[in-house]
């Protein structure tokens, strides 16, 4: 009597997916349908590999008529989509709902045309990042958004995430390099937004839809711009007594008027991680490094590598090193690059933060995060773009050890909170996905996740496309406020906004 109300649900569960399955079969190819427990097991996370969930069915369409053909059947069937690409995003974004299809676009990984005299290219979303610079390499351009996954991530999740990398900065993120997305809503329609020229008639959808985490349509298709390589790109490389010193000479840096073409930050965790991993020629005694590139011709390089050397040396570094050829540049970016992977080889389990602050706040929040580090008893490694204020602090812990999640994730909401105390926000590029789903209800207000929820729903009625991520419901911001109130309210009252 007691195994009915567990086995049935159960049962109710695999015959809904078949029911999905068997639609989808009629539209695809039945090898692009995925129905068994092991086969669905490769999309189960992003990665954001804490939370897990085996989506009903996935399919894997190969071109626009057959993805049209899966919104379709998620229309008839009232089921939830998630969009996925590469799986490489750090926020849940990527997520599969349990009762949907998870649609992957791994097929769609053409570059479909180069323009190289309009500069631009058209790729499909599952074209990697890196693959766009390789392949208009020999035309003396690439694609200036690196995100330190770009060698995995694709630009459809770059798309959706409005990722940015080491070089945003100067260039800018996804945003800024994206010419023209073609999609497709959940009711089937194409749409192209944006377009081929410098601005495009109308509201700016294009933006709107860049960062919108797949909650909006699928995309298809992406014009993205190409830039010429500069004639030569030189790092300096500059040691510092403390996180506050190095997170002051980043201002430094910006407030003399240079715009460094990258401007990163390492802590002493990371780097001797790093330096395990790559050998990139980190300096190990030190407790932070910045990493500060200058790009173009020979004769402006020159000027300003001489200008942030002098400010490096008035905020207080110890030692300064500039690269001494192109191969010394790349060894030392390979250390920044790879610093998650370095990370994970110190740790059972690592959770990446992103948040943005201003600059101005960097030293303070550095300050701040070590103290937090204290309370929780966890170790936290800093490494972050220093130049636009994007932090990404990774917390170590064991995720077999019971409570070592939950207090992490405690940890986590703190970061992020005391990103909104100081006038910054809970994303610089990762998006909010499920993981920063809570702070969304403490940066906003309800009048603003109203208008959030009213342009999802002028896309996407009946809300079927990537449910339950980014914008929190009221009664969960209600719930959460409860909680943080019971909790002490605000937990850094004390810091100034900048």
């Amino acid at each position: 009597m007691s195994a009915l109300p567990e086995t049935a649900p159960h049962d109710a569960a695999r015959s809904r997916a078949a029911e999905v399955a068997e639609r989808l079969a009629r539209a695809l190819p039945p090898e692009s349908v995925l129905l068994d427990r092991e086969d669905l097991k490769p999309y189960e996370c992003d990665g954001l590999s804490a939370y897990r969930a085996t989506p009903l069915v996935a399919a894997i369409p190969a071109d626009e008529a057959q993805v049209a053909a899966v919104l379709a059947v998620a229309r008839e069937a009232k089921v939830p989509v998630v969009a996925r690409g590469s799986g490489t995003g750090l926020s849940g974004g990527a997520l599969p709902h349990p009762e949907g299809i998870l649609l992957s676009l791994a097929k769609f990984n053409r570059i479909v045309e180069v323009d190289a005299r309009a500069r631009k290219a058209r790729v499909q979303p599952g074209v990697t990042n890196l693959r766009i610079s390789q392949h208009v390499a020999p035309l003396g351009l690439y694609y200036a958004p690196d995100p330190s996954s770009q060698i995995a991530c694709s630009i459809g999740g770059n798309v959706a995430e409005n990722s940015g990398g080491v070089h945003c900065l100067k260039y800018g993120l996804t945003v800024h390099n994206v010419m023209r997305v073609h999609a497709i809503t959940i009711e089937g329609e194409a749409i192209d937004l944006g377009a081929d020229a410098l601005d495009a008639p109308g509201y700016d959808l294009l933006a709107l839809v860049t960062g919108s985490e797949g909650l909006l349509a699928v995309t298809l298709e992406v014009t993205v711009k190409l830039l010429p390589k500069p004639e030569l790109a030189q790092v300096v490389m500059a040691s510092f007594p403390d996180v506050e010193s190095a997170g002051e000479a980043v201002a430094n840096v910006i407030g003399a008027g240079i715009i460094p073409a990258g401007l990163e930050m390492m802590d002493r965790l990371a780097t001797r991680a790093v330096e395990d991993f790559v050998h990139a020629g980190y300096d190990l005694e030190t407790e932070a490094i910045l990493l500060c590139e200058s790009d173009g011709t020979r004769e402006e390089v020159a000027h300003e590598t001489e200008r942030m050397i002098e400010v490096m040396r008035a905020s207080g570094a110890t030692d300064i090193r500039c690269s001494a050829s192109e191969a010394e540049r790349l060894r030392f970016w390979s250390g920044r690059k790879a610093a998650f992977p370095a990370v994970g080889r110190i740790s059972p389990d690592y959770y990446c933060i992103d948040g943005s602050i201003p600059r101005g706040a960097l030293a303070a929040v550095l300050k701040r995060i070590e103290e937090l580090s204290a309370r929780y008893g966890l170790r936290c490694a800093n490494v972050f773009h220093a130049g636009d204020g994007n932090l990404h602090p990774l917390i170590l812990y064991d995720a077999n050890m019971p409570g070592e999640l939950e207090k992490t994730e405690r940890f986590a909401a703190d970061i992020l909170e005391l990103c909104i105390a100081v006038g910054g926000t809970i994303t610089g590029e990762h998006g909010v996905g499920i993981e920063k789903i809570n702070q969304m209800c403490v940066q906003f207000g309800a009048a603003e996740l109203a208008q959030f929820h009213a342009i999802k729903a002028a896309f996407d009625p009946e809300g079927l496309l990537n449910p339950g991520k980014a914008i929190p419901l009221l009664a969960r911001c209600a719930e959460y406020g409860a909680m943080r109130v019971k909790a002490g309210a605000l937990p850094h009252p004390e810091l100034p906004r900048f």
